[in-house]
């Protein structure tokens, strides 16, 4: 396929009317804050034009996350990110040699000494805004930061879907030299998404709850865009002679061969009669989880 039908969908409905709320809130805990670092999966998509207009005027460290199932092939660049905006940027990868909890502080520290600390001159401490899409990893980062540089358990509640964090919280130490303070904050989607396939890389990526999308379009259109970049590690993992144009025969082959099947009642004229049919959701909720733990191979979607 050359192009991808979204069907008129409207994606105003992917918008929780949490966000707004927690947007207010960072704006005012910005008063106290030195430095923002912004978490994201995919380096265009995965970020919110609305918090950097809202929140910008900091300086500005962009994490990339998960780099490790991100193509090594497209170069992991974000408009904007760069010295001339103040802004900074490292990636996160499970086989870095020097990890990315361990690049951040420094560069945090060298940002702030380094730029206007308006009315927090006086200030010996580090204030930093960790900002971002949902389920982009905020949480866990500033977990990790107080692992390593304080020995210390987790302050913060984290989970494998959007939403866990729902207003700004206090602040969390994360560090004794330089003594330094990380806020989290709810991920925050813009109240209007620019398309239809920008939404859709967002809830690819884990940022939407899949049932706001809609698991089977989901599918399809990562059916898409594997083809596209001409990505075909769903032929190994599923065993397939031939990469498939459409997702109807790919779900079936899925749900056959991982035995995804559901009992259905029928109803016929001698009575109920219990069948088995073949679990079509559940394929493509197979698909999708296999594509974010990269059993598919390594793929940006910008």
């Amino acid at each position: 396929r050359e192009r991808f039908g979204f069907g008129g969908r409207d994606v105003a409905s992917w918008f929780p009317r949490h966000m707004a709320k927690g947007l207010r809130q960072m704006r005012l805990a910005l008063r106290r804050a030195d430095c923002l670092v912004e978490r994201s999966h995919i380096p265009l998509s995965g970020r919110n034009p609305a918090l950097l207009e809202a929140l910008g005027i900091r300086p500005h460290v962009l994490v990339l996350n998960k780099m490790d199932l991100a193509d090594p092939r497209r170069q992991p660049v974000s408009a904007g990110a760069g010295p001339a905006c103040g802004q900074r940027w490292c990636h996160s990868q499970s086989d870095s040699p020097v990890p990315v909890s361990l690049q951040v502080v420094p560069m945090v520290a060298r940002l702030v000494a380094d730029g206007p600390r308006y009315h927090r001159a006086e200030s010996s401490e580090h204030n930093i805004l960790v900002i971002g899409v949902p389920n982009v990893g905020k949480s866990s980062f500033i977990n990790s930061l107080r692992r390593l540089h304080l020995k210390k358990g987790k302050a913060t509640a984290v989970g494998a879907e959007p939403g866990i964090t729902k207003a700004v919280l206090s602040r969390i130490q994360v560090c004794e030299k330089p003594l330094m303070y990380l806020v989290d904050t709810p991920g925050l989607l813009p109240p209007k998404l620019g398309d239809v396939e920008t939404g859709m890389k967002l809830a690819l990526c884990g940022a939407i709850r899949d049932h706001l999308v809609g698991e089977d379009v989901m599918a399809d259109y990562l059916l898409y865009t594997l083809n596209k970049q001409q990505q075909f590690g769903y032929m190994k993992r599923y065993g397939l002679g031939q990469a498939c144009d459409h997702i109807e025969p790919l779900l079936k082959h899925v749900a056959l061969t991982q035995g995804r099947t559901q009992k259905v009642k029928v109803l016929t004229g001698t009575g109920n009669v219990n069948m088995m049919m073949l679990n079509y959701p559940a394929a493509a909720y197979e698909f999708l989880q296999d594509f974010r733990a990269g059993r598919l191979g390594r793929v940006t979607l910008d």
